[in-house]
């Protein structure tokens, strides 16, 4: 349980540095608690419904070598912000920034902490 509320922090604190890094009109975030919010339901997402998109999507992922994954995470995080009232997302450039800064600082403070 203290694992999964780390992981938690981790990213709520990955999307408000996206937030912070990235232009308003690409990627913006109300406050902490729609970070928090905005990183369960990701987190949700992410468990739920990436692992369907992923096998649907298998033959386009292995023709790019991989690469479509990338377009995989933006379209998720872009459906999560959807979902959350707070978090606002400029199209499909800023989905694809923000969950590239959010992936990048996740794992560089999940590295640090373990």
């Amino acid at each position: 349980m203290l694992s999964f509320l780390v992981r938690l922090l981790i990213t709520a604190l990955a999307v408000l540095v996206a937030s912070y890094l990235l232009p308003p009109d690409l990627f913006s975030v109300g406050d902490i608690q729609a970070a928090i919010v905005f990183a369960v339901v990701l987190g949700l997402l992410n468990a739920i419904v990436r692992p369907i998109l992923t096998v649907i999507t298998l033959p386009l992922t292995i023709l790019t070598l991989g690469l479509f994954a990338l377009v995989l995470n933006a379209l998720v995080f872009w459906l999560a912000s959807a979902v959350v009232p707070g978090v606002q997302v400029g199209g499909f450039l800023g989905a694809f920034l923000a969950s590239l800064v959010v992936t990048v600082v996740s794992a560089l403070a999940s590295h640090l902490i373990h």
